[in-house]
C-alpha cells in the first residue's frame, strides 16, 4: 500500500492537523495565473444544482465553505467530515461562529455512517485518490445519496504540477513520496481515468476543467510545497538532494525571474444512476 492512500500514515502524518495541507495550498493561493481562485469555481458549479443536504467527504480545514461563506443558501443542511480527527477540529477552528450552521463528524468514506438516500449531494474534493477501497467508497456515496443526487469529486490529471517531478530528478528525488505522485493519483482516480471508475455507480458523468497555472517567483513556498508531502524521516535522510533542489530553484528563479508550473486540475459531476439488484449485491460485498 501506498503512503498516500495508507489510513495509518494519513491520520497519524500526514493529515494530523492541516499544517502539511495548508503548504500545499498556500503555493496555490499565492502564484496561481488564475485570479477567479479555485474554491469559487468549485462553489459555481456545486451551487448551481445543489440540494437541501449536503455531504463533504475528507473536508479538510473546510476551505470551500469559509471563503464562500456569504454565497450559501440558508436552507442547506451541510455536513462536514473528514477521516482524521484533527482536521473536523481544524474546520471548526477556521468556521468561527458560522460553525453552528454546519454539522461535524469524523467519517471513513468507506464506511458512511448515515442512512440510506440522506442526501442531495456529496463532495469529495481531492480526497478519492486517497481511500484504500475506492469501489467500497463509491458504492457507500451512492447509497447515502438520493435518487439523482450529485456527487462532485475533484482531482488531478497526470500533467499537473509535473516540472517538480522533472526537476527533482536531477537530484535523485523521485522516489520520495512527496514527488512524482501524478501516476499513482492518476490511476487511482484522476482526471483521466475518474469517468471509468465512476461509471458503474453514476450516470451522466460530466468533467468540468480548471484552467489554471504558477508562476512561482520565491523559492520558500516551493521548497515548503514538497516538504509537505515527504515523511519528516524521510526528509532528514535526503537533507543534502533538497538542498540541492533548492539551490537549483534560487538559480532558475535568478535567471529567470519565474517558474511556470503546469496545473491540470478539474471536477467530475455524477449523477447517481438506479442500479438493478445483482449489481448492488454485487457491489455491497
Amino acid at each position: 500500500m501506498n503512503q498516500h492512500n495508507d489510513p495509518y500514515y494519513l491520520i497519524k502524518d500526514q493529515y494530523r492537523d492541516a499544517s502539511n495541507l495548508n503548504a500545499r495550498i498556500e503555493i496555490h493561493r499565492r502564484f496561481s495565473a488564475n485570479p477567479y481562485g479555485w474554491t469559487r469555481w468549485l462553489f459555481d458549479i456545486i451551487g448551481a444544482a445543489a440540494g437541501l443536504d449536503v455531504l463533504e467527504l475528507g473536508c479538510g480545514p473546510a476551505g470551500l465553505w469559509a471563503q464562500n461563506l456569504g454565497r450559501v443558501p440558508a436552507g442547506w443542511r451541510i455536513t462536514l467530515t473528514d477521516f482524521s480527527p484533527g482536521m473536523v477540529a481544524e474546520a471548526q477552528r477556521i468556521l468561527g461562529d458560522a460553525a453552528g450552521r454546519f454539522r461535524f463528524e469524523v467519517v471513513d468514506a468507506q464506511e458512511i455512517p448515515f442512512g440510506d438516500g440522506s442526501f442531495d449531494t456529496v463532495i469529495a474534493n481531492h480526497m478519492l485518490y486517497h481511500v484504500p477501497d475506492l469501489d467500497r467508497a463509491l458504492t457507500e456515496i451512492h447509497r447515502v445519496l438520493r435518487p439523482g443526487g450529485r456527487l462532485y469529486a475533484s482531482t488531478i490529471g497526470r500533467e499537473h504540477m509535473h516540472e517538480l517531478d522533472a526537476w527533482g530528478r536531477q537530484f535523485g528525488l523521485a522516489l520520495l513520496d512527496g514527488i512524482g505522485l501524478n501516476e499513482m493519483v492518476a490511476g487511482r482516480f484522476g482526471l483521466e481515468t475518474g469517468e471509468a471508475k465512476l461509471a458503474p455507480w453514476f450516470q451522466p458523468i460530466t468533467l468540468h476543467w480548471y484552467e489554471d497555472s504558477l508562476r512561482v517567483t520565491e523559492v520558500g513556498p516551493l521548497m515548503a510545497y514538497i516538504l509537505s508531502s515527504i515523511p519528516a524521516s524521510e526528509a532528514a535522510l535526503a537533507a543534502d538532494k533538497l538542498a540541492a533542489y533548492a539551490r537549483f530553484v534560487e538559480n532558475e528563479l535568478a535567471e529567470k525571474g519565474s517558474l511556470h508550473i503546469t496545473k491540470a486540475s478539474g471536477l467530475f459531476e455524477a449523477i447517481r444512476k438506479e442500479l438493478a439488484m445483482s449489481r448492488r449485491l454485487t457491489v455491497a460485498r
